[in-house]
């Protein structure tokens, strides 16, 4: 099919009176395959993953309300790094933070589940690899508030971003700062 095409067209004149018959058929059907390969190329949409997802885990549970626009930023912050994420959106999650123990000090606006610890807050996900790497006999960590520049937030970041960890007698202590 494609030698008839060529041959179709190998009597037209292309650009500046250059007829077919100089080019090669050999050329054109690399100029050819190449507009295809191009126009396929160009007609996928664009990936955002990084390769940054945090390894050894499966899914990442976010718990949001749909009222809160940072809370869905933060959820395509975590996407965006390669991670499995599934959206619970309820119009109130205190459940879930009592249901994980989530103390008064150090919650905020959503709450993610990742096996069995909760991750609490605009944590980067530097933090999370970190609480996944050494497994830590404790509840999950939070980072209270909503700092301005961390993931989901706007703003510029204004100090470190300082990672509780919840013992599982409810105490806190610091767990990481960036």
């Amino acid at each position: 099919m494609l030698y008839n095409l060529l041959q179709q067209v190998s009597n037209q004149q292309w650009w500046g009176g250059v007829s077919m018959r100089k080019i090669s058929k050999y050329s054109l059907f690399i100029f050819l395959l190449g507009i295809l390969v191009i126009a396929g190329c160009s007609s996928r949409q664009e990936q955002k993953i990084t390769g940054n997802a945090v390894e050894g885990i499966e899914k990442i549970t976010i718990y949001r309300s749909n009222s809160c626009g940072c809370c869905s930023l933060y959820s395509n912050y975590v996407k965006n790094k390669g991670n499995n994420v599934e959206d619970m959106i309820f119009p109130d999650i205190t459940f879930i933070k009592s249901q994980y123990g989530i103390p008064l000090n150090v919650q905020s606006c959503h709450t993610s589940i990742i096996g069995k610890y909760f991750v609490e807050g605009h944590i980067p996900l530097e933090a999370v690899s970190k609480l996944m790497n050494e497994q830590p006999d404790i509840l999950g960590i939070g980072m209270p508030g909503m700092p301005s520049g961390s993931p989901g937030m706007p703003g510029a970041k204004q100090g470190d971003f300082v990672v509780f960890g919840v013992n599982k007698d409810g105490s806190t202590f610091e767990f990481m700062r960036l």
